[in-house]
C-alpha cells in the first residue's frame, strides 16, 4: 500500500509517500515557511523559494509533486486526540468536528492538521484518509498519572488533564526497542529529544506516564520552552512585568529553555559556545541534561525497573555529549556506558555488563504514521 504521510506544522508541512509494506520512500519532501515571505520547497533534497500562503496551497504543491494514482491512503498526524481518540482512526465528517472541537486544546497544530485534511478531501475525492494522534499512545497512563491536583471540576468540565505528546515517536522507538531486545514485553524509559523534548515510562509496551502535559510546555527544557516551572512564577512576572499572563506563558514556550538562559536554542551552537570558554551556554547544556536525567531517574522507579533506557530524535541521536552528561549519572543503577560507541551513536551504547541497555534509535514517525494507516484502513475494511 502507497501512502502519503502528512505533517503539518504552525508554519510547515512536511509530506512523504511511502509503500508501507516495503517501507521504501518514493518521495520525500517539507514546505517550510507556511505563509511567510521567506517559504522554501524541498523535495528529495532540491530546494527552490515558492510563495505559500496557507496549508492548503502546501498540500497541493506537495501533491503536485507526487502522481495521485500511486497514491492508495493518506495518513495525517494529528497533534491532539483528547480522551476520544485511543488509536489511529479512519477520517470522516464525524471525526473532522472532532478535531476541529479539540483545537481548543492545541490551537497551534489542529486546525493546520485539519487543513491538511480538508485539502487531500478536495485534491483525493475517494482516497481514504487517517488521523494518527501523538496523544494516543499516551491514552493507557492511569488516572493516578494523568490528573493535576487541582478541584476535580476542572477535570469534569474542561478535560484539564496530561494528555502527552510525541506519542508516535514513543511508540515507534518502543517496537524497535522489542525487536533489539528480543522480547515481546518492554519496560523502557524513552527520551525524545529535539527542539521539543518529551520522556516516556513504558510498562509492557504501554506508556503510564509522561513528561509533557495538558499542552506541551510541560516537563523537559526544550529549545524554546521552559518545562516545568512553578506555576506562581506567572502570576509574579505578570505583577513585575506589567504583562498579561497569555504574554508570561508565550515567552515561556517562545523565549525559554535553552534560547532563554544562552540565547541560542540549538544545542550544537551551545555545544560550540561552551568549547569556547561561554558560561551560560555550558549552563544551558548541563541544565538541559540534568532535568532529562531528573524524569529518567523517577520514571525508573515508576516502571519498577527498566531492561533498556532509549534516546531518538535530533538531539537524542545525534549528541553524544547529552548522553554521556545523562548516562554517567546513571552507574549507581549499574548503567555503564562504551565512550568509544557512544561516540560513533551506535545503536547499544552501553557496555555488555550494563545491567541496563542503553540504546540510540532513530526515530520514524512518518513510517509509523503509514504503518498505523494501513493497519486501520484493514481493520475498517474487516469490519464491513
Amino acid at each position: 500500500m502507497h501512502v502519503l504521510v502528512l505533517n503539518a506544522g504552525s508554519s510547515s508541512l512536511k509530506f512523504e509517500l511511502l509503500n508501507a509494506d516495503t517501507e521504501k520512500v518514493l518521495v520525500k519532501g517539507h514546505v517550510d515557511g507556511v505563509g511567510l515571505d521567506t517559504c522554501v520547497f524541498t523535495v528529495n533534497g532540491a530546494s527552490q523559494r515558492r510563495l505559500v500562503r496557507n496549508h492548503e496551497e502546501a498540500v497541493r504543491l506537495a501533491l503536485g509533486v507526487i502522481d495521485s494514482d500511486k497514491i492508495d491512503a493518506v495518513g495525517h498526524r494529528v497533534v491532539h486526540g483528547g480522551e476520544k481518540y485511543k488509536s489511529a482512526t479512519k477520517i470522516n465528517e464525524a471525526v473532522i468536528r472532532k478535531i476541529r472541537d479539540l483545537s481548543v486544546l492545541a490551537p497551534l497544530h489542529n486546525p493546520h492538521n485539519l487543513a491538511g485534511i480538508l485539502a487531500c478531501q478536495k485534491a483525493l475525492p475517494g482516497i481514504p484518509q487517517v488521523a494518527v494522534f501523538d496523544t494516543a499512545f499516551h491514552q493507557t497512563i492511569p488516572k493516578k498519572a494523568y490528573l493535576y491536583a487541582i478541584p476535580l471540576k476542572y477535570y469534569t468540565k474542561y478535560a484539564v488533564r496530561k494528555y502527552g505528546f510525541h506519542g508516535t515517536s514513543h511508540k515507534y522507538v518502543m517496537l524497535r526497542a522489542k525487536e533489539i531486545l528480543r522480547k515481546d514485553k518492554v519496560n523502557i524509559v524513552t527520551c525524545h529529544l529535539g527542539n521539543g523534548s518529551s520522556v516516556c515510562a513504558i510498562k509492557d509496551n504501554k506508556s503510564i506516564d509522561t513528561s509533557m502535559g495538558f499542552t506541551p510546555l510541560q516537563g523537559l527544557m526544550m529549545g524554546t520552552r521552559s518545562g516545568d516551572v512553578d506555576a506562581e512564577i506567572v502570576s509574579f512576572l505578570s505583577k513585575k512585568e506589567g504583562l498579561g499572563s497569555e504574554e508570561v506563558v508565550r515567552i515561556f514556550n517562545k523565549k525559554s529553555g535553552l534560547l532563554g538562559i544562552s540565547g541560542f536554542s540549538d544545542v550544537r551552537t551551545n555545544r560550540k559556545l561552551a568549547l569556547r570558554g561561554k558560561k551560560n551556554a555550558s549552563l544551558a547544556l548541563d541544565m538541559f541534561s540534568y532535568r532529562v536525567l531528573e524524569y529518567i531517574s523517577s520514571y525508573i522507579g515508576v516502571v519498577g525497573g527498566v531492561d533498556a533506557v532509549v534516546f531518538t530524535a535530533g538531539i537524542g541521536q545525534e549528541a553524544y555529549y547529552i548522553r554521556e552528561k545523562i548516562v554517567k549519572n546513571l552507574e549507581f543503577l549499574g548503567v555503564k556506558l562504551d565512550k568509544k560507541k557512544n561516540k560513533k551513536n551506535e545503536l547499544v551504547i552501553s557496555t555488555e555488563d550494563s545491567k541496563i541497555k542503553v540504546l540510540v534509535i532513530p526515530t520514524n514517525e512518518e513510517l509509523m504514521i503509514a504503518k498505523e494507516t494501513r493497519q486501520t484502513l484493514k481493520k475498517s475494511r474487516n469490519k464491513k
